[in-house]
């Protein structure tokens, strides 16, 4: 028997079937946090280590986290960390100064004794605009002062830094290439030399070797033949640790184009001192005596207690030097930085204290980033860095530690200095390619790190509905398998994700669909 089917308002309804009495389900959007951990938990990660730490600037509160405690090499995002001593100790304002100092009196246009270049830690003398010619600047204030002889020898002085030319942890066979240059307190030129190897007139015939600066090394063994057309390129450039000389060797095709490398400056402060020389003589300053230049752990015995200053460059702001170095990620910069630091932490400690024995300029940076760390609430294990670049393989800092730290300098009257200095995503330095056509794109303002199975990736980003976070991703241990997408590809990802994410109450269970089961 048919089923009387009521009406409504009165129009019939036609019979919908069991499956009317159904409840609708309802499928919600993962949360953030389910999308990074779907995407950590992959199996290509098993052999590998995800540590990351995402916090709210505005609450504090940590959004999410994964081995957030766990030590990761953090490669280049240390520069965070010296970025923060550097800008505590020395503030964002502060000028390196390059002088020219007077071993002797002065009397009549005649010095009676050396005339000293004193290195301070300048690491863009030479590249900076303000400081492009400057030797001939400083010896244009020379000439303008009336001297005229130098009755002594011309001392290059890189003592200020009372630390070796590398950072502990760096790898030797490193130190000859241009992202391991010499930290010296009297650098020039970024301390780097360009290398072109050009093919020689015909088969058999040795390359061409040229070097600019011309004179940069002290001496080339070029042992580089030029080979038949189109045979495979195998040059090979060699400087042993310490030792000034260049060796290059193998072979260039003919007529193929020119070769072109960075290397290490072997000895920056001589390079300097070679420059200055040069442009006394262009501004008519006769020099009597020799170039020497003293390094650490001997010390200048002319430069007398209270030298006078007869000549003077100056760096650009150190917050600018931090953005020219954490864009580009500059090893040469932050080392410096970190050495600037520890030579002010040292002479405000031992003003206060008295002399605390020897102690490298590096240490004594170290010693006042562990000073901020301890003030900041970070514990001493959570952050184990040894010095200012990221190269070394001992450096070890938490997600948390990096993490909280960030909120740190955030709250600080420089943290703008900060966050200006800060690659950004799709924009420039490190991230200018990353991130493109993403929330994250001139969103995300964050450190690259990367070296051989680390990635790492640190910073803030302002999240979908407007929440300024910070953040540390780190992933070690990683070698993508064949047709897996780079560790930079996964990383971004996850900064995606955060600049996306939407923390309003019920976002994470706004419904996507609505539908009936299946039948």
């Amino acid at each position: 028997m048919a089923l009387a089917i009521p009406s409504i308002a009165g129009q019939a309804v036609s019979n919908p079937g069991p499956a009317a009495s159904t409840p609708l389900r309802i499928t919600t959007a993962p949360s953030l946090g389910e999308q990074i951990d779907s995407l950590i938990a992959q199996p290509r990660f098993a052999g590998a280590d995800w540590g990351i730490a995402v916090i709210s600037l505005s609450t504090g509160r940590t959004l999410y986290s994964h081995h957030a405690d766990q030590l990761f090499q953090p490669a280049s995002t240390t520069k965070l960390f010296t970025a923060a001593v550097a800008l505590s100790e020395l503030g964002p304002d502060y000028r390196i100064p390059t002088r020219v100092l007077a071993g002797g009196e002065v009397r009549n246009g005649r010095l009676d004794g050396p005339l000293i270049l004193y290195g301070m830690g300048d690491p863009t003398l030479g590249v900076d605009a303000a400081t492009l010619h400057w030797a001939d600047q400083l010896a244009g204030q020379l000439a303008a002062q009336g001297l005229k002889h130098v009755q002594g020898d011309l001392i290059a002085d890189a003592t200020y830094f009372a630390s070796p030319m590398m950072g502990s942890g760096w790898e030797a066979t490193d130190l000859q290439s241009w992202f391991a240059v010499p930290t010296s307190a009297l650098s020039v030129g970024e301390n780097q030399v360009e290398v072109t190897v050009a093919p020689g007139i015909g088969a058999g015939a040795p390359a061409v070797l040229r070097l600019d600066p011309a004179d940069a090394m002290t001496a080339v063994t070029n042992d580089v033949l030029t080979s038949a057309q189109r045979t495979r390129n195998d040059v090979n450039l060699y400087r042993a640790p310490g030792d000034g000389t260049l060796y290059a060797f193998g072979n260039i095709a003919a007529k193929s184009p020119a070769q072109n490398y960075k290397l290490a400056l072997p000895d920056p402060a001589q390079f300097a001192g070679r420059q200055l020389q040069e442009a006394l003589a262009r501004h008519g300053i006769q020099l009597d005596g020799k170039l020497a230049t003293v390094h650490w752990p001997r010390r200048d015995a002319f430069l007398p207690n209270a030298p006078r200053t007869l000549a003077e460059v100056l760096s650009p702001p150190v917050g600018e030097i931090l953005a020219r170095g954490l864009k580009r990620s500059q090893n040469l910069y932050l080392q410096n930085l970190l050495l600037l630091a520890g030579v002010k932490a040292q002479a405000d400690t031992e003003q206060r204290e008295g002399s605390m024995g020897f102690i490298t300029s590096e240490r004594w940076g170290i010693r006042a980033l562990h000073q901020m760390l301890e003030q900041i609430g970070i514990a001493p294990g959570a952050s184990l860095i040894e010095e200012g670049a990221g190269l070394s393989r001992r450096n070890l800092a938490t997600p948390n530690a990096i993490a909280r730290l960030l909120v740190f300098l955030a709250s600080q009257p420089y943290g703008p200095a900060l966050v200006q200095a800060l690659p950004i995503a799709g924009v420039d330095g490190t991230l200018q390619w990353r991130m493109r056509n993403t929330p994250a794109e001139n969103n995300v303002r964050a450190k690259t790190g990367s070296m051989s199975f680390v990635h790492c990736l640190a910073g803030y980003v302002t999240s979908g509905d407007g929440e300024r976070l910070a953040f540390a991703i780190m992933l070690n241990n990683y070698d993508p398998p064949n047709g897996a997408p780079s560790a930079t590809k996964d990383i971004d990802q996850i900064a995606e994700l955060l600049a996306g994410s939407r923390s309003t109450p019920g976002a994470a269970s706004t419904p996507v669909a609505a539908t009936h089961p299946a039948h």
